[in-house]
């Protein structure tokens, strides 16, 4: 692949800086209004606008038209339309005039309206990042998600409060979290069951997603769940929920704590999408703990999206910007890792990498495999 493609955020091609300067200033633009365009195209959006455009077809539709449909002013349906249309969210038809401008959908305005990807990252940063992005600076100063104040003073990390978010705010949380992780079950279940695995361990198991794919996938397989107390509670409700309460067990408490100890004599253990939730020490630090559990023959499972193992731009740049909400919301130590920088971080306790599956799933997972070395 040519270096300058773009499609893949090797470090190597992000030496790269061959961007014209007239494109680089709109760049530069598009940063310096970002809060704006954001609302507006969040105000297009729900005021039915966008969708009101892309129904209207190839043949365009009219500001008045729209504002009469949305039943808004023509004022705040031009405004937000021609922002959207210096935004590619719309686009101006092929026979419009001057007198007569009609708009009709961009392509970025359909990812917008039907990518799911797109739509999740969109709730989850206004509902659960905008606010406290304010905070941004003081979280770098402070090592701490000083955003999080938006949702209490009393929280220290942002899974603390998740059972006490409002219900738009846990909603696009959760759709977030799952969308990123959920996604690839499919294509790691048959990798960490293509050896005898009775017993496994699960470190931030959630909601129970992953322990109740594992329980429907393998019949023989017992999932035991490590979490903070609210969350195994919930993990608990959804395992009984699913038939599988006899197969599933929660283990409740901070893993960074010396008092929580992890089941031993397990046949794996497994992460998904929970060690970007630490920072470098504290991954080592887990894995310690891991180390001492498991036995030379025990398999590690780390499912994570890397930034430097994407197809394609969009997701990199998802990715890196997803480090920011673990800044100033989540815990202000953590970020989305690179592959090498991670492995190492393991490997610092003790395990040696046996085997990378990368592009698992549509957002490219890797699935990173470790023995004791």
């Amino acid at each position: 692949m040519a270096t300058n493609d773009r499609a893949y955020y090797s470090p190597e091609n992000m030496k790269i800086d061959d961007i014209r300067a007239v494109d680089a200033k709109v760049e530069a633009q598009k940063i310096a209004f970002s809060p704006l365009t954001f609302q507006a195209i969040r105000a297009a959006l729900e005021l039915g606008i966008v969708r009101t455009v892309s129904d209207a077809g190839s043949e365009g539709i009219s500001v008045q038209e729209i504002a009469k449909k949305c039943e808004i002013s023509e004022y705040g349906a031009g405004v937000l339309c021609e922002m959207a249309l210096g935004m590619g969210v719309l686009r101006f038809s092929s026979d419009s005039g001057e007198d007569a401008e009609k708009y009709v959908l961009g392509k970025t305005g359909f990812f917008l309206l039907e990518d799911e990807l797109t739509q999740v990252n969109f709730n989850f940063v206004n509902d659960i990042c905008y606010s406290g992005a304010l905070q941004l600076l003081e979280s770098v100063k402070n090592g701490k998600p000083e955003g999080l104040r938006v949702f209490g003073e009393q929280w220290t990390t942002i899974y603390e409060a998740l059972s006490t978010l409002p219900p738009r705010e846990k909603k696009s949380w959760f759709e977030f979290d799952h969308f990123y992780s959920d996604i690839a079950f499919p294509d790691a279940l048959p990798i960490v069951f293509s050896s005898a695995v009775n017993h496994l361990v699960d470190i931030g198991g959630n909601t129970a997603k992953w322990a109740i794919a594992c329980c429907s996938y393998n019949p023989n397989v017992r999932v035991s769940i490590v979490d903070l107390p609210g969350q195994t509670a919930v993990a608990e409700e959804n395992a009984k929920n699913a038939g599988f309460s006899a197969r599933i067990s929660t283990v409740s408490g901070n893993v960074l704590d010396a008092e929580t100890r992890l089941p031993d004599n397990a046949d794996a253990f497994w992460m998904s999408q929970f060690l970007d939730c630490f920072s470098l020490k504290q991954i080592t630090k887990i894995l310690s703990k891991v180390y001492s559990a498991a036995r030379a023959d025990t398999d590690v499972y780390v499912l994570e999206p890397l930034w430097d193992k994407q197809k394609y731009a969009g997701e990199s740049y998802a990715l890196q910007a997803t480090s920011l909400y673990f800044t100033c919301m989540a815990n202000g130590n953590s970020k989305m890792y690179r592959f090498g920088e991670l492995v190492h971080a393991i490997e610092a306790a003790g395990f040696s990498l046996k085997t990378a599956h990368h592009n698992l799933g549509s957002n490219s997972y890797s699935l990173l495999v470790f023995r004791k070395a």
